[in-house]
């Protein structure tokens, strides 16, 4: 594959992916780089060219480090394979509801902060054998404290839990884990009002 050179020659390219089905950071970056290139600013240019090798991984990379910077990472560094290495969060911790003892028996929530002080959480979900989540990044909501987070987490798996009470398909939405997890949710949240009491 032919690397793409970002220069100010390249607004046939920056045209092309413009006219074709676009993500809205997408296109608020090939804006970005196309006004560049009207403007003739190669100091611009060269910045946007740092990200990537290609079209694709410059749009994808700007995008990923600007997710980071709204959590005060600031660090451009790449894998590899030239792609943006994800930022680590600050105060990681998980926390784990419903029955821990057994695999797939119970639901995490992942949070962690950035360097600015601002918080976000993940979720990773099991209602038996169905369920689902993803890992802390930058891509997540942002929130103010720790507890905005984390109330945030549990309201929402709260309302996943519920909504499966019932459910006829007892192998993939197991009512044991169901209402164990609630319960644990439930738990979770007494905590906090006790705690945030003191």
């Amino acid at each position: 594959m032919e690397k793409f050179a970002l220069i100010l020659q390249s607004r046939p390219d920056i045209d092309e992916r413009l006219a074709g089905r676009l993500v809205p950071y997408e296109y608020e970056i090939l804006n970005e780089i196309a006004a560049a290139i009207h403007a003739g600013n190669l100091e611009t240019l060269q910045w946007f060219a740092g990200f990537g090798d290609s079209l694709r991984a410059i749009l994808m990379n700007v995008h990923a480090y600007r997710k980071g910077a709204e959590f005060g990472f600031t660090e451009i560094a790449f894998d590899q394979y030239g792609w943006f290495v994800r930022p680590r969060f600050l105060d990681y911790e998980v926390v784990k509801l419903g029955n821990t003892a057994l695999y797939g028996e119970y639901s995490e929530i992942r949070i962690g902060r950035g360097v600015n002080g601002i918080w976000s959480f993940a979720l990773s979900y099991r209602f038996g054998c169905a369920g689902g989540g993803s890992a802390l990044s930058v891509y997540d909501p942002p929130f103010a404290s720790r507890e905005a987070a984390l109330t945030t987490a549990l309201s929402k798996l709260k309302v996943m839990f519920t909504e499966k009470i019932g459910a006829t398909d007892t192998t993939n939405y197991k009512q044991d884990v169901i209402l164990k997890t609630l319960k644990a949710i439930e738990g979770a949240q007494v905590n906090m009002v006790q705690l945030s009491l003191f």
